[in-house]
């Protein structure tokens, strides 16, 4: 899958879309798209479906739900800025598949913004050993280019739950809650952990959220792409 179907076209299109919607007043928080207003996605597929994202515009469905997800924790005025950015921070062509893993180690093991900060304690013990199970799995994943194999990333399953309560457990409990099904029987449970993670980890403070904003689009400005090869 190439971005915006590696068509120049496509990223204008939808680009003056979100664009025209910001300068209407149009892009709000709370809901997808109902009369003529929504959220980053609904401003940008004029739906609910995150799965348009990769019929339409060629960006992977787990990349919109980031997007989804740090629009609603964004705050005026960086919120009404973010479907801009986001789409402008695409290449045309680019390879987006690495970029989930990347953003997932990093949430999770970043110094200053991710979530093992908050289990150094000793009573946090367990949700640590998870979590540096989860980040293990990812950076593998980041190294070789090829997602660990259904076996591995089910034996961290634990883990969706001992993140999501260890970045804010009262915030996250709803999280932990909303993920068990996927968590329990998705092929790769590790995934759960790092998007409960995403959401809890910056509920505490806008400088997280920004962090975690600024991050994805740096990842999605330097995703390659790849060349083309004409026969």
């Amino acid at each position: 899958m190439q971005a915006f179907h590696n068509d120049p076209a496509i990223k204008e299109f939808y680009l003056a879309r979100v664009r025209a919607h910001q300068a209407a007043d149009e892009i709000i928080h709370g809901q997808y798209w109902v009369g003529g207003k929504g959220c980053a996605v609904g401003c940008s597929v004029h739906s609910s479906d995150h799965k348009a994202y990769e019929r339409e515009l060629g960006i992977p469905r787990f990349i919109a739900r980031l997007e989804d997800g740090i629009f609603e924790r964004l705050r005026s005025p960086d919120d009404m800025l973010w479907p801009g950015q986001f789409l402008l921070s695409i290449s045309v062509g680019a390879d987006l598949s690495m970029v989930w893993p990347q953003f997932a180690v990093l949430l999770l093991a970043d110094e200053k913004y991710g979530v093992l900060r908050h289990v150094q304690q000793d009573k946090y013990r367990r949700e640590k050993k998870a979590i540096e199970r989860v980040v293990e799995l990812y950076k593998q994943w980041v190294a070789s280019g090829i997602r660990p194999a259904a076996d591995a990333a089910a034996d961290a399953a634990d883990a969706a739950f001992a993140a999501a309560y260890a970045a804010y457990a009262a915030y996250a409990a709803a999280y932990a809650a909303a993920y068990a099904a996927y968590a329990a029987y998705a092929a790769y449970a590790a995934d759960a952990a790092a998007y409960a993670a995403a959401y809890a980890a910056a509920e505490r403070d806008q400088e997280t959220t920004r962090w975690q904003a600024q991050t994805l689009l740096r990842l999605l400005t330097e995703a390659p792409i790849p060349a083309t090869i004409n026969l």
